[in-house]
């Protein structure tokens, strides 16, 4: 998970987007332990109340759950959900401007569809 202090996002957020990150890649399994947030606050060196949000909001949407005593796990099922989020995200981030823009240009629906298959192609996929 890399934090970065330049980046315009809050390190709470930065925090919670490297453990989903973290999760869908594999490197945090469903049902595995995550790093507790005094680990976080220690090793990035930031306040450890800033560590909790980010981890509450993980919390808050069902993709870690806390073992009273013992430590933050990843929810059965986080996979899954974060899958679902991200698609939304992209969707919302990228798809519909990528729409907006095609349409001020006249691009036409297969033009896209083209444009896209060219990239995929030529290795940026």
């Amino acid at each position: 998970m890399l934090i970065s202090f330049k980046d315009e996002r809050p390190i709470f957020i930065q925090i919670a987007e490297g453990i989903e990150d973290a999760v869908l890649s594999g490197a945090f399994p469903e049902e595995s332990q995550i790093p507790s947030t005094t680990e976080i606050s220690v090793s990035y060196k930031i306040n450890p109340a800033t560590a909790l949000k980010g981890i509450n909001i993980l919390v808050d949407g069902g993709i870690i759950y806390k073992k009273r005593g013992i430590g933050m796990f990843v929810s059965t099922g986080a996979v899954k959900l974060l899958t679902k989020k991200r698609k939304e995200q992209f969707y919302e981030n990228y798809v519909t401007k990528l729409l907006a823009e095609a349409k001020r240009l006249k691009i036409t629906e297969s033009d896209i569809i083209s444009m896209i298959e060219r990239g995929c192609k030529n290795e940026l996929y």
